[in-house]
């Protein structure tokens, strides 16, 4: 079947770089003169254009959502429920070419692609699927003889949903699902970096029988996206927004919400640490550890930012990460590759003022010489101090620091000296001590014995501090997206 030069099941590589990707509008495929490039991270080369979303269309968006709002909210659950099942299957049927889309805009691994996000948004769809059921309102008592209550759930309106490239389909279908499943429409702002998977998005869901208007999915020019995005997020008809991006992007968009008094769920940035506690096995803590710090190449706002490990094993866990590193990133490897150049000179940066600071390279090679500007090999720093720029700053890419502490007093007083609060790790084989080490670290998440790169569509997932607020997934992911009302009546 082909839509507006659309074919759908075929892969990427059939494409050529005079395809636009269009954006979709009240159930209609829209192409737009105006467009941007899209530069893949693994050639260099323009792959397609994506059409880009002028401030009038993002208003028909909105517009479209609203129109569909009254009729989709009365659905029945079951109705719902059949159309993200129905999601799920077409998405698992055309998994290979959604791994593919990835791959080619973020410059992902199949490892990423193929094997985690697609399972994942398949399994995130059939959980909320099953969750919604779940919903239910309450009778109350009031204090006052001859009167009744009940309490009532129901969705908000307009949903804007903003997501970004590095995990396109995990975090693209998650921005829309939970409200969507509650009742809501949608407005999905797809990064410009990933267009093609948030068109796939769309692509899914109206395969599945998603009715007009219920979701639409836009996506504009970098320098357009202050206007667009004030555009929306100021529009009667939206009332919540949910926004996963940087702490810098979120702050302003914030700011924009606050001033219309519109509710927004948040997932920011992070700066994770994994605590290396002198029990820990230390062959497992590294690998987990490599890992953690250097998926999808560093770029995940759970990664591992800071190693804190413990004087009295730190030679031996230096040797351990070593190993590991070698064995998952070893210099027979291809270099990992980032969704652009400037991250890596970012990551480059952050390390050489580290080593004039007196910092140590561990592991890698900051001079290695590789094929782009959008590779760069992984680097673990040793002796990261307060002073250095590394320290408090979320590097975003393939870079870890290593830093020795001598008890867990210290390990938790470091591991919360960040503005950030998202994930962390703690290894130890004392389960006592690993929740004594979790219960007093500020973050959304601790994983005992395990990365702190962890996200299932059953736990609930969100941040303290400046890495937001609110939670996506499980029951609390539906709950985001419904109001309470009471109604009170003389018996």
């Amino acid at each position: 079947m082909t839509t507006n030069g659309h074919t759908h099941g075929t892969h990427a590589s059939n494409d050529s770089f005079n395809h636009v990707v269009p954006l979709l509008i009240n159930g209609k495929e829209v192409t737009n003169e105006s467009t941007f490039d899209v530069v893949s991270p693994v050639s260099g080369k323009l792959i397609w254009k994506g059409s880009s979303v002028s401030k009038e269309q993002a208003n028909e968006a909105v517009e479209a959502a609203q129109a569909a709002f009254p009729a989709w909210s009365k659905t029945k659950p079951s109705f719902r429920r059949d159309i993200l099942l129905k999601a799920s299957d077409i998405l698992k049927s055309r998994g290979e070419e959604l791994s593919e889309y990835m791959d080619i805009e973020t410059g992902s691994t199949e490892g990423m692609s193929k094997y985690f996000n697609l399972p994942s948004s398949i399994e995130q769809l059939r959980d909320v699927a099953g969750r919604i059921v779940t919903v239910t309102g309450n009778i109350l008592v009031p204090a006052e003889e001859g009167k009744s209550a009940l309490m009532y759930k129901e969705p908000y309106g307009v949903v804007l949903g903003i997501a970004p490239w590095n995990a396109p389909f995990i975090l693209g279908f998650r921005a829309v699902s939970y409200a969507i499943a509650a009742g809501n429409t949608c407005v999905l702002k797809g990064s410009e970096m990933s267009p093609r998977c948030f068109w796939a998005i769309g692509s899914v869901l109206m395969a599945a029988g998603l009715p007009d208007g219920v979701l639409n999915v836009i996506f504009h020019r970098s320098q357009d996206a202050p206007e667009v995005t004030s555009a929306i997020i100021e529009h009667p008809f939206v009332k919540k927004i949910n926004f996963t991006g940087s702490t810098a992007t979120g702050r302003i968009i914030a700011a924009q919400a606050g001033k219309f008094l519109k509710p927004v769920l948040m997932e920011l940035g992070g700066k994770a640490p994994a605590i290396v506690l002198k029990d820990a096995n230390l062959e497992k803590a590294a690998e987990a550890c490599a890992v953690g710090a250097f998926m999808h190449s560093g770029q995940i706002c759970m990664s591992t930012e800071r190693i804190l490990v413990h004087s009295d094993v730190a030679e031996k866990f230096r040797e351990a990460l070593k190993t590991a590193m070698e064995k998952i990133y070893g210099k027979t490897s291809q270099a990992p590759i980032l969704v652009n150049a400037p991250p890596v000179q970012k990551n480059k940066k952050l390390v050489e003022q580290a080593i004039s600071k007196g910092a140590k390279i561990l592991a890698g090679d900051l001079n290695a010489k590789e094929r782009s500007d959008t590779r760069m090999r992984p680097i673990v720093v040793d002796g990261v101090t307060k002073d250095m720029d590394l320290y408090q700053t979320e590097s975003f890419g393939p870079t870890v620091s290593l830093i020795v502490i001598d008890s867990e007093e210290q390990a938790i007083e470091i591991a919360n000296d960040t503005d950030y609060g998202l994930s962390s790790a703690v290894f130890t084989e004392d389960l006592a001590a690993g929740l004594r080490v979790a219960k007093q670290i500020e973050t959304g998440a601790v994983h005992i014995n395990n990365m702190t790169v962890h996200d299932e569509c059953g736990l609930p997932h969100g941040g303290a501090k400046k890495s937001g607020w609110g939670r996506f997934n499980a029951t609390a992911g539906i709950e985001e997206f419904l109001r309470v009302k009471c109604v009170t009546w003389s018996d």
